[in-house]
């Protein structure tokens, strides 16, 4: 996205990606209004949503045995009211495509970052791994955007807070009947968290854990983790036999962190390079398009005017600070309030009172619905088009 508002504004950008295509699965698939809505002010929402997608309005979770309404994403104040669950390949994708109908966006596959090249103090480069040999790429600015387990903020040698999660989450794929429920949901009971997205045609499933207890799930068979599936959605009884082995389920280690300070000379770390955050709400990637049009508002002009300071990249970490810590303090809250006790209790549980009052006052869903939905001070599209976009060019 930073790459691609980038080119758009008329600075020449060079985005590397270390694998062969974006096609990974279990990825974050949840593309949140706010997202939608930066698509709309770039113009590209009507071509966006003709990608194959399904739409949530709202949110549900079976607490007990009482279904909870807990989201309605309808009475946002945004273009879209729903989430998006598209894979995240189609997206990025479509960014790419995007991307390369300015004259500035060179995005090269299979390219690997293993070191930065330093001038001093100043970051003026990294060294990669490409498909012809090592490369060196210079440049007035290095955005390390490469995940939570960044190589580019490793190499800058920059503070990580370790903010903690007692959990980790299983990842697979179960085909989805006509008959089943419509929504997208969860299923908390018996000291586990399911939850379930409509993909169509499959229900993507989260299946969460107690942390570094994946050996344990694997010791007791793969028998006993079908049968607590069943369990808690009793109506995947009939494909859980669908999970042949292990290999059809994928264990996603749960990290909360955030860098001390996000940037050095020459060099700015956004997304989860800069704050790793929890499952909890699917909002990971969209925080991550937040920052990078934060960025692209703060530093679009300067890099092109060839006057980039420090001053321009502490603006964006104070521009995006506060929604970040919010939004992790809130997970992490859910974590330690909820997942927390509940890993630790095999017992059935009943729905707190409070949690019934969503089932009860519907305007309560609206709050959960803002929070995931469009979050704390969303971004807005600022960044200019300086260069017009010309007629796609296909990937080779």
């Amino acid at each position: 996205m930073l790459g691609f508002l980038l080119a758009r504004a008329g600075v020449r950008t060079v985005v590397i990606e270390r694998h062969r295509d974006f096609f990974r699965d279990f990825r974050g698939d949840t593309i949140h209004p706010s997202t939608l809505q930066i698509m709309h002010e770039l113009g590209l929402l009507d071509a966006f949503l003709k990608l194959p997608h399904q739409k949530v309005q709202s949110l549900r979770g079976l607490v007990g045995n009482t279904e909870i309404q807990l989201a309605d994403f309808t009475h946002l104040p945004t273009v879209c009211k729903f989430i998006a669950l598209m894979p995240q390949w189609d997206f990025l994708n479509f960014l790419g495509e995007q991307g390369r109908r300015y004259p500035g966006f060179d995005l090269r596959m299979e390219t690997d970052a293993n070191d930065l090249i330093l001038e001093g103090d100043r970051v003026v480069g990294l060294r990669a791994n490409s498909p012809g040999g090592p490369i060196e790429i210079r440049a007035d600015l290095i955005v390390g955007a490469d995940g939570r387990h960044s190589t580019v903020r490793e190499r800058a040698g920059f503070a990580v807070t370790n903010l903690g999660a007692p959990m980790d989450v299983l990842w697979m794929r179960l085909s989805r009947r006509p008959d089943d429920p419509e929504q997208t949901g969860g299923f908390i009971n018996f000291g586990h968290l399911l939850v379930t997205l409509n993909r169509g045609d499959y229900w993507q499933c989260a299946f969460v854990i107690r942390k570094n207890g994946y050996d344990m799930v694997r010791a007791r068979g793969l028998d006993a983790f079908r049968a607590e599936i069943v369990r808690l959605a009793p109506y995947l009884a009939d494909r859980v036999q669908e999970l042949k082995d292990w290999d059809n389920i994928k264990l996603l280690t749960v990290v909360v962190d955030r860098l001390e300070k996000w940037w050095r000379l020459g060099l700015l770390c956004i997304g989860d390079a800069a704050h790793a955050m929890s499952p909890i709400g699917g909002v990971g990637v969209n925080l991550a398009v937040q920052d990078a049009v934060a960025a692209a508002n703060i530093l679009a002009l300067p890099l092109r005017e060839g006057r980039l300071t420090t001053d321009d990249l502490a603006a964006v970490q104070r521009r995006r600070t506060l929604p970040m810590k919010v939004i992790q303090a809130m997970q992490i809250g859910v974590q330690s309030r909820v997942i927390d006790p509940l890993l630790d209790s095999e017992k059935p549980i009943t729905a707190p009172w409070a949690v019934t009052l969503f089932n009860r006052f519907p305007v309560l869903r609206r709050i959960p619905a803002r929070i995931i939905g469009i979050g704390v001070r969303p971004e807005h599209v600022h960044s200019p088009q300086l260069n017009k976009p010309v007629g796609a060019v296909a990937q080779s």
